[in-house]
């Protein structure tokens, strides 16, 4: 079992129970899946730039990513619809958990210069963190780092609102900044 599943089934699960008096166990916020997105910069000069996207976000996850394609084509961005233009994997069960767990605990703390995440949830109990590069994580060997590729991370949750969604995150180590911090 992974070790954040074992966290969260031993210590968060009760903890969160207890806390907005919840009776049921299925009534407790949980996560429900990992979404990790790359929208590729330059897929249109380059379609290999969306295969090495795609061969990052693969050894990243331990899972292979859907090729994402344009649903529209727009003149201006010289995009047709069809083209490859980013890619995406939805991470469930115990990869999920591990890779939340490598994330928390190992990818943000080794950003430069990192305070914490913001604290804002979309108004369902879900949360995005976006990352600037790939390189955080520890699996990416830097001679083969053809680009700089950013991806947003979604944390999907079963919680019913931002504050049981915080609480869960928050008790499952996410390193938000601190409220009363300034520049939030």
């Amino acid at each position: 079992m992974p070790r954040l599943k074992d966290k969260y089934e031993s210590e968060v699960r009760p903890k969160l129970k207890e806390s907005f008096g919840i009776k049921n166990d299925l009534a407790v916020p949980g996560l429900e899946k990992i979404v990790v997105n790359m929208g590729v910069k330059g897929a249109v000069e380059s379609k290999a730039r969306v295969e090495t996207a795609s061969r990052d976000l693969a050894i990243v996850t331990g899972q292979k990513p859907t090729v994402r394609h344009a649903k529209k084509s727009v003149a201006g961005f010289k995009l047709r619809e069809g083209m490859p233009i980013g890619c995406a994997v939805t991470l469930r069960r115990d990869r999920m958990w591990e890779f939340a767990d490598r994330l928390i605990s190992i990818v943000l703390p080794r950003i430069r210069d990192f305070r914490g995440v913001k604290d804002k949830l979309d108004g369902r109990g879900n949360y995005t963190v976006g990352l600037a590069e790939q390189t955080v994580f520890p699996e990416i060997d830097f001679d083969r780092v053809e680009f700089q590729q950013g991806m947003d991370i979604t944390f999907v949750t079963t919680a019913a609102n931002d504050e049981q969604g915080y609480a869960l995150l928050k008790e499952l180590g996410m390193p938000f900044r601190d409220r009363n911090a300034e520049g939030n």
